[in-house]
């Protein structure tokens, strides 16, 4: 973890005492969480054992080269991902290298609303019509109605199977965020119903309506979220040509937005992530 200092002080590099778990790069094995709070601006740095193992060099002499990079003010987290791979990795790494470098910013009130939900099924109505009052004071009423049925889903998810408290919550940044967290720990899975099941659709529809979706874990329960993008409307003189053009005008751009990505992780903290893998991969 990186923390911006004082005027003139620099920033402080601390590797935290954390519950082991499984690798970065390795999937879908439980874990433990660890909650940690962290100022605006920080800098959260993870990485796989191979970013600092080598024949070369041992690993407290690789942590102190880490923590030298890390402590210098690099302008993006693309400059600090190339800053560690060029200063710890060899020309010919013998191991798999991954490098993720996150930068937490807040939100101010504006951008986040909650709304805390008893666990009674007829609240459901309350919580599409937050969503859709919320929508509007962003300015953007043409979600309203795919984040109605993803909201409706995931509330009816929590009381259904989850336990109280129950609270929605909606953030606005680039995508717009829909969370509902209860205190059960029961992962959710989605399945595909049958032509006449009643029920088992939910989640099936809060994926194809959402950009991305998941689940997260902390103490307390469990929050599981959905996140929509923010397409701008179609101009009234939009035309298949214009369409075509504004396609192959767009190519590089999108190439772009995958490399770069916004995570949420914390209630109140959100990450800019910046994965570097280019270098990594051309040296391997």
């Amino acid at each position: 973890m990186v923390t911006p200092g004082d005027a003139g002080s620099g920033r402080a590099v601390d590797f935290p005492d954390l519950p082991i778990g499984p690798p970065l790069d390795l999937g879908g094995l439980p874990f433990e969480t660890a909650q940690v709070e962290l100022p605006q601006g920080s800098l959260l740095v993870l990485y796989i054992d191979g970013l600092i193992e080598s024949r070369a060099r041992d690993v407290d002499a690789s942590l102190v080269v880490l923590s030298d990079v890390l402590a210098r003010a690099l302008a993006s987290l693309e400059e600090t991902c190339d800053g560690l791979l060029d200063a710890l990795l060899p020309s010919r790494p013998a191991d798999d290298v991954a490098l993720l470098v996150a930068r937490t910013r807040a939100l101010d009130a504006d951008h986040v609303a909650t709304l805390d939900l008893p666990s009674d099924p007829a609240v459901v109505c309350e919580a599409r019509a937050f969503a859709s009052e919320r929508l509007a004071a962003w300015g953007l009423e043409d979600m309203a109605f795919t984040t109605e049925l993803v909201v409706s889903e995931l509330v009816t998810n929590a009381i259904r199977y989850g336990r109280s408290p129950i609270q929605l919550r909606m953030i606005l940044q680039p995508t717009v965020t829909c969370e509902v967290s209860d205190a059960s720990g029961t992962a959710p899975h989605l399945r595909r119903a049958r032509t006449f099941d009643e029920g088992g659709r939910g989640l099936f529809l809060v994926a194809q309506l959402s950009e991305h979706w998941g689940t997260r874990y902390h103490r307390e329960g469990k929050v599981i979220w959905a996140e929509q993008l923010i397409r701008p409307p179609v101009p009234p003189d939009f035309t298949a040509s214009a369409a075509g053009r504004a396609c192959g005008e767009g190519q590089e751009t999108a190439a772009w937005a995958v490399r770069s990505e916004t995570l949420s992780i914390f209630p109140t903290a959100f990450l800019a992530m910046a994965s570097t893998t280019k270098n990594a991969v051309g040296r391997l």
